[in-house]
């Protein structure tokens, strides 16, 4: 098992104002991702927790595109992997993130 954080700043707060929310299930191919607002606007951390061990280039390759493409200032992410595909992530993080910018 592999234990993974990032950090990036951000130039903007996530929009929204939902506090929390999950998507995707842990399970063979899958993983589900943990949002929550808990962060100074311009901040956002990621801590992710895969059985399958030497990704990490990937998996902060899949994580800074993200944050280019939501800016999601403001988050902490929790994502518990059971083997999810790039791009199974990127869906996922993109399904958290309209997730919280709804009211």
């Amino acid at each position: 098992m592999e234990k993974l954080n990032f950090r990036h700043s951000t130039t903007q707060a996530l929009p929204g104002t939902r506090r929390q929310a999950i998507v995707g299930v842990v399970a063979s191919g899958n993983l589900e991702v943990l949002l929550e607002r808990s962060l100074p606007p311009d901040e956002f951390t990621v801590e992710i927790d895969t059985a399958i061990d030497g990704f990490g280039d990937v998996w902060e390759a899949v994580v800074a595109d993200f944050v280019d493409r939501r800016q999601p200032g403001g988050l902490r992410i929790t994502i518990n992997d059971g083997g999810a595909r790039p791009d199974t992530v990127a869906l996922r993080l993109a399904q958290g993130a309209r997730l919280m910018e709804a009211m």
